[in-house]
């Protein structure tokens, strides 16, 4: 936004300006605006990426990282809450209606709510937020296709240190892991007439899971997210205000912000987990739902993505997860180790506030000269409102079961420019896919095939300067010297021996009970 326009003159000109077709080229659809409430087949539309023809076939995937937001959920238990409280509201201003002078007024009134309830009252369990079926659908349509896509590398036989698949503790990721793993391994195993088998999946704990929930051991930015929820509320505010003076003067009746801000959280969980968009939806024009996303998605920016350094500077641990297990799996290949005894997959399975800062590392969705600014960790321009274009938009970067993939490349020989480490017997890439196409990495050049070793200096080591410890103002108990029991030896020694190797294993893993 211009620092000398204000808002209601820029929604003075939406409401008087209708959006051009030039502006939405395509037919609208309320579920392509739903932030990152929308469906992951929606999301992607009819995208069937293919592999860039810059790749050379000489090429060969020889490892794949994948960071993945778990699929479609039911709301939580404090959303449904809002629900029921919104079905006694709207049953209080229909009865205003029915009792007012203007009986014209109650043709304005849409059927659907004279006698709305909840379709989740009574339906909660624990707190909700569970992965549902069309979730579950998403995962596992996702692995087939990543199956498809990347045979050579999912051909050989499934050993759990081999494709590691992690997820955190949260029911809804867990089970996102479990659908993906069901339609990678489909047809490998013995179980049931899809021939499925077994397989793993590893969790830490909420309190110590700092790859995966990094934004649940920093307390500098919780800090920074108390401080500025406030601030974007207001900065929301007038965009409230003026789609709920809309629908006072289209419908007769005494909305007010609060009850605006839940229909329109309503309309999201219609559209996107029940397929209904006449009802809720159809409260809204066209331009109100714009003004309406782009609120959803300046939240994610400013708590979440871009807003602040601390919100993806936190995800340093994650980054370093990454680079390092692509690092393993050139090692694995310049010492020739034979198939089996390295991994080459590491599939994880979180949520929205892992993935998008995890996107803005990697500088994604950037507008222009944006990709310096973050390198400096300058403050970044808000998102343009609509009916202007831009990047940044929650359906896009993080709609359920969004996700990006970091592919590694090994291709034969070297040449001068390719960035390759001194000694290497090959010449190693990465293309990073979001949502499973190929992107733009404005670090790279706007390359969406980047040579290993200049992802690692030009993307991740300007980064590495940070400490997580020292950012998220996290104190580690000091150690204490104890006798070592012949158990803690017996440990210490197959740690050593799973480090040469190559397996990550961290003390903590090692438990001696049964």
């Amino acid at each position: 936004m211009a620092p000398g326009t204000s808002l209601p003159f820029l929604l003075l000109l939406l409401a008087a300006a209708p959006l051009s077709p030039a502006a939405e080229p395509e037919e609208f659809d309320v579920r392509r605006h739903l932030s990152t409430v929308t469906r992951y087949d929606v999301s992607r539309g009819s995208n069937n990426a293919v592999a860039a023809p810059s790749i050379s076939d000489e090429c060969r995937v020889i490892h794949l990282n994948l960071v993945a937001r778990h699929g479609t959920r039911a709301p939580t238990k404090k959303r449904v809450k809002e629900l029921d409280r919104l079905a006694v509201r709207l049953g209080a201003l229909v009865n205003e209606a029915r009792q007012g002078p203007d009986s014209e007024s109650l043709k304005k009134i849409p059927s659907w709510m004279k006698r709305w309830e909840s379709p989740w009252k009574g339906k909660v369990t624990g707190k909700g937020g569970e992965l549902v079926s069309e979730g579950e659908e998403e995962l596992f349509n996702f692995a087939n296709r990543v199956k498809e896509r990347f045979q050579d590398l999912f051909d050989e036989e499934y050993h759990p240190e081999v494709f590691s698949i992690r997820a955190t503790q949260v029911p809804r990721a867990s089970a996102s892991a479990v659908a993906f793993g069901l339609g990678l391994l489909s047809g490998k195993g013995k179980l049931g007439a899809g021939k499925n088998r077994a397989f793993s999946v590893l969790s830490e704990s909420r309190a110590s899971d700092i790859c995966l929930r990094f934004f649940d051991s920093c307390q500098t930015y919780k800090d920074y997210r108390k401080r500025k929820e406030p601030d974007v509320d207001k900065q929301k505010e007038p965009i409230l205000e003026h789609v709920t003076s809309a629908l006072v003067n289209r419908y007769r009746l005494n909305f007010t912000k609060q009850d605006v801000s839940s229909l329109w959280f309503l309309c999201k969980q219609e559209a996107s987990l029940l397929n209904i968009t006449n009802h809720a939806c159809q409260l809204f024009s066209e331009a109100e739902v714009y003004l309406l996303e782009w609120t959803d998605d300046l939240e994610g920016f400013v708590l979440k993505g871009y807003g602040e350094s601390i919100n993806y500077k936190m995800g340093l641990p994650l980054l370093k997860d990454v680079v390092q297990s692509m690092e393993n799996a050139i090692i694995a290949k310049e010492e020739n180790y034979p198939d089996g005894t390295y991994e080459k997959a590491r599939l994880r399975f979180a949520h929205a506030e892992t993935l998008v800062p995890f996107t803005c590392l990697l500088g994604l969705f950037l507008e222009g000269s944006d990709f310096e600014k973050i390198q400096r960790e300058e403050p970044l321009d808000l998102p343009p409102m609509p009916p202007q274009k831009r990047n940044w938009k929650g359906g896009l970067v993080a709609p359920f079961a969004s996700n990006n993939m970091l592919v590694l490349y090994q291709c034969p020989g070297k040449t001068g420019d390719n960035g390759i480490s001194q000694g290497q017997n090959s010449s190693y890439f990465v293309q990073v896919l979001h949502n499973e196409a190929p992107v733009s990495m404005p670090g790279c050049g706007n390359k969406d095939f980047c040579p290993f070793e200049e992802f690692k200096e030009k993307i991740v080591q300007p980064h590495l300067k940070h400490d997580f410890d020292m950012l998220c103002k996290i104190k580690r108990p000091e150690a204490t010297e104890e006798p070592s029991s012949f158990t803690s030896k017996l440990s210490n020694f197959f740690l050593g021996m799973f480090s040469r190797k190559g397996y990550v294993v961290k003390a903590e893993d090692v438990k001696t009970e049964l």
